[in-house]
């Protein structure tokens, strides 16, 4: 009797662990979808203070604080306050009258409870203030996200690059 009920509470157990599991699966899946949706405004949100040139627009996007940075092939900014006057302001803003950056690839969203990670390949046109030159130019980004309590998904890294360089083939490639 006692192996009987042994058994039978084992089974039980694993029952209630399985569908504790695959509701917990489940709910998690639910919850990644929602953050990635969060997630996709607030890249579309990004790409739209750029085009501005807006900091206040990009501060609905960003954590306004000073542990955030900025990694460009100009620059690496430290800070909310730095990205503010140097990417928004003095790079975006002073230096092109007319900006356009959009994505040209997937957007990918990671998410990793209370982290995401995006990435993405971007096309950039503009116009040069100075002497209306056009700019064009491509690349890659990635972007990391928070959940901060009580301000939701907020970017806290961008790392942007370049589009990949051909490597001449030495036959180990």
């Amino acid at each position: 009797m006692h192996r009987r009920f042994l058994a039978a509470f084992t089974a039980g157990f694993l029952l209630a662990c399985t569908a504790v599991a695959s509701s917990a699966q489940i709910a998690g899946a639910g919850n990644d979808a929602q953050a990635k949706a969060e997630i996709l405004v607030l890249v579309q949100r990004y790409m739209q203070s750029v085009d501005a040139a807006d900091p206040a627009l990009g501060a609905t996007v960003w954590s306004p604080t000073p542990d955030v940075s900025f990694i460009n092939p100009v620059g690496h900014e430290h800070g909310w306050d730095e990205i503010a006057a140097e990417v928004y302001t003095r790079l975006m803003g002073q230096t092109f009258s007319k900006r356009t950056l959009k994505n040209s690839s997937d957007i990918r969203i990671h998410v990793y409870g209370g982290a995401a990670v995006v990435e993405f390949d971007w096309d950039f046109v503009a116009t040069m203030r100075g002497n209306g030159a056009p700019v064009h130019t491509t690349g890659r980004e990635s972007q990391v996200y928070v959940n901060l309590p009580g301000k939701g998904w907020r970017l806290v890294h961008v790392h942007y690059s370049g589009p990949p360089v051909s490597v001449p083939s030495n036959g180990r490639f």
